[in-house]
């Protein structure tokens, strides 16, 4: 387990706190890596706190909707693929639970707030995934958005995120390469494989256009983060990047998108779309939605059945460390 100690003066009228975010805020400014070490606001390490374990949690959940779906993937290379993803999505998650840890928040306590329903992850997760189409809809147009976001984060300010996220990036890429493949076979296929990713498509829509999180109108923290550095895009310029990015190649499978409004404003520059619910959208961040309780009761049930591996580890940590003190006696 790696944790930080967490440095003192590090809120609003604590003595020194002035000085310390001054010379603190023309750090990040210049483009400076923040280490675990440093000093840093308070309120800098809790947005961390609370970013890292939201996506290492949707990284952890994220395996679940498509990780049912591997008994019955159509070939021996897509099932291949399939579990190699999967299990990339799951080592994303351990990365990213360790960067958390070294601001000083432990792994035990972020698995204790997933299970028990405190902690929150990627809204796009709480949905089931009905056919197969809906596998390749998650693997190309939910990891471009993801990708999106992590590609902007991996510039961020906190070291050990920029740098897992690196890592995380380059396994992303071939998912989202999977998936596109998955999605042209699809479309090119028979009536029968095109209507079934239509009808994916029409149904991961609104979640997806949710993903990035509420518009800039909306959203509480972007004024924050943008201030550190820690996202170095608002998360409506997120949305218009993978709408520039990903609406065309949509059409040009012969897919519709079920928005209405959703047409290119050229003068602006920018897509328009319906506005998500973001009322919606909190709803089921919460975990009321359609498949929030079987996410986590998939969560609780692996770490119970997991719980002989941890006991045994412990037991070993406690030998070596007794082994070690006979030694130095």
């Amino acid at each position: 387990m790696v944790q930080n100690r967490v440095p003192q003066n590090d809120r609003p009228g604590d003595p020194g706190y002035a000085e310390c975010l001054s010379a603190f805020e023309a750090r990040v400014a210049r483009g400076d890596k923040v280490e675990p070490g440093d000093w840093m606001p308070g309120a800098y390490r809790q947005q961390l706190i609370r970013l890292i374990h939201v996506h290492a949690n949707s990284e952890i959940c994220g395996a679940l909707p498509e990780g049912g779906w591997i008994p019955h993937a159509p070939s021996l290379k897509r099932k291949l693929a399939l579990v190699a993803k999967v299990q990339d999505e799951v080592g994303h998650a351990q990365l990213l639970y360790r960067a958390a840890e070294t601001l000083g928040k432990s792994r035990e306590e972020m698995i204790d707030e997933l299970i028990t329903g405190k902690a929150k992850y990627s809204n796009v997760f709480h949905y089931h995934a009905e056919t197969w189409a809906d596998v390749a809809t998650i693997a190309w147009l939910i990891d471009a958005g993801a990708i999106v976001n992590q590609r902007m984060m991996a510039e961020g300010s906190y070291g050990p995120y920029a740098r897992a996220l690196k890592r995380i990036c380059y396994e992303e890429a071939f998912h989202l390469t999977h998936g596109y493949d998955m999605c042209i076979t699809l479309a090119t296929g028979s009536k029968l494989q095109h209507d079934m990713l239509q009808d994916a498509v029409n149904r991961w829509w609104k979640p997806i256009m949710m993903f990035h999180g509420p518009s800039d109108g909306v959203s509480t923290h972007t004024d924050q983060l943008m201030r550190w550095r820690i996202k170095l895009k608002t998360n409506d310029e997120q949305r218009q990047e993978f709408l520039k990015q990903y609406v065309p190649k949509v059409h040009e499978l012969g897919l519709t998108l079920p928005d209405p409004n959703l047409r290119f404003d050229e003068e602006a520059d920018a897509w328009r779309y319906t506005e998500p619910d973001w009322d919606e959208f909190m709803n089921v961040i919460r975990g009321n939605g359609p498949a929030s309780a079987l996410r986590l009761r998939a969560r609780r049930m692996a770490h119970e059945d997991g719980a002989w591996v941890r006991r045994a580890l412990e037991a070993a940590a406690r030998g070596n460390r007794a082994t070690v003190n006979q030694n130095d006696e």
